[in-house]
């Protein structure tokens, strides 16, 4: 029996974010996209992400927005949760200073979101990486589709979301941490603090990569990906 795949897509991104990723996997796994553009809060993209997944039980795979979730998953749900991947995010709450940023950034996306994603892509991207139609094509493309209202609310979620480092040592499933070398928004040393914190967990860093790491290094980080999966024969 195929093992069930839930991917969890980071702030205004969509399906696009893992595109090589469920290419790959599908060749062993049932794969969904969990959709948290509707919900305001953390708790609630949790909540409807549970509700909408066809899995009774599922590898949670999540990348930074999407890691936040996955550790409320984790809380509301671990007996669904079979394994975690958790693609650079980190377990902290916002500080002050990240909360002032992102008030800037809603600021703009107001008038204008096209002006937020090319500030953005600097911290999203390897500088090698983020001219790439791939890349910055992508962002571009998703950030577009899903529009200033989903950015405003996901921004407004990750602001108020919970400190889940209390409730790594709680996490009993074969767990996997992800980061990308230069990722400047969560970088490796959360992810280590993450992998630390964490009984059943393994850490990978991806070179040349920034924090949009199923772009920046999108055959690399499928292969961890599918090797982790196989080898956790879920």
């Amino acid at each position: 029996m195929k093992p069930n795949i839930l991917l969890l897509p980071g702030l205004l991104d969509d399906a696009s974010l893992f595109a090589e990723q469920i290419t790959v996997l599908s060749t062993l796994a049932s794969v969904e996209v969990g959709d948290l553009s509707t919900a305001e809060t953390i708790a609630g993209m949790a909540v409807d992400v549970l509700k909408a997944t066809s899995a009774r039980r599922f590898v949670l795979v999540g990348l930074s927005l999407g890691g936040y979730v996955a550790f409320e998953i984790i809380r509301q749900a671990p007996e669904r949760v079979a394994g975690l991947v958790l693609l650079d995010t980190s377990a902290r709450p916002d500080s002050d200073e990240a909360r002032a940023k992102r008030e800037e950034l809603i600021a703009l996306a107001e008038t204008d979101l096209d002006a937020v994603t090319e500030q953005l892509l600097p911290r999203l991207s390897h500088p090698e990486r983020m001219n790439l139609p791939a890349v910055r094509g992508v962002i571009q493309s998703m950030a577009r589709s899903l529009g200033k209202e989903v950015f405003i609310r996901q921004q407004r979620a990750i602001m108020a979301r919970p400190d889940s480092r209390p409730t790594l040592a709680d996490i009993d499933c074969p767990t996997l941490v992800i980061c990308g070398r230069e990722d400047l928004i969560t970088p490796p040393e959360l992810a280590s603090e993450m992998a630390a914190g964490i009984r059943h967990a393994e850490l990978r860093i991806v070179e040349q990569c920034g924090h949009l790491s199923t772009l920046d290094q999108p055959e690399e980080v499928s292969r961890v990906l599918l090797d982790w999966v196989k080898g956790n024969k879920f």
